[in-house]
């Protein structure tokens, strides 16, 4: 089986500072949605993994989240494309939960799941935190540099053998030759 593990703002839609709280304000970046649509066709399983603390500060609730990520599951459908599964962690960074990223346990719920191990498997991330999260079970963490992904190229320390791209869409390009 083909996986392949994406974070998602700043991966797969615009970021912002002040989070994604509703569905309106959930935009898909440039080239995003047809780069998951090619992976699709080619035969890869799409998982995202996030963290969603404003779940756990009050400042979006369970429904809300799950509107959003419907929002996300119909635009890539019409872009021809499919995510198989939205792994998250809804809690806040004080919590110390074993699935916020930069931990672990949510790269590890996707290893149980999927039953397979994940090395060598693209991690695809905007920040030091995702790709920390998926190189501790030996997957291949990858740099976007949309998002925060400038901002944490320049701050350096960045995993043993991270591939870095300007975006979602030049990794797969790299990833699926037509």
């Amino acid at each position: 089986m083909k996986l392949i593990i994406l974070d998602r703002d700043g991966v797969i839609n615009y970021d912002s500072d002040q989070f994604i709280k509703s569905p309106d304000e959930w935009k898909p970046l440039p080239g995003s949605l047809e780069a998951i649509a090619r992976l699709t066709q080619s035969g890869y399983r799409v998982v995202v993994a996030t963290n969603q603390s404003g779940v756990g500060r009050g400042l979006f609730d369970m429904p809300t989240l799950n509107a959003i990520h419907e929002k996300m599951h119909k635009a890539c459908a019409q872009a021809g494309g499919r995510i198989d599964a939205v792994f998250f962690c809804p809690h806040a960074a004080d919590a110390d939960c074993k699935c916020r990223k930069p931990k672990s346990g949510m790269i590890e719920e996707i290893a149980e799941r999927y039953g397979m191990d994940l090395h060598g498997v693209l991690s695809v991330g905007d920040s030091l935190r995702d790709l920390e999260a998926s190189v501790r079970l030996g997957a291949q963490p990858v740099l976007v540099l949309t998002g925060k992904g400038q901002k944490t190229q320049a701050k350096g320390g960045l995993p043993l053998g991270t591939l870095v791209y300007a975006d979602l869409a030049a990794v797969v390009a790299t990833l699926v030759q037509e």
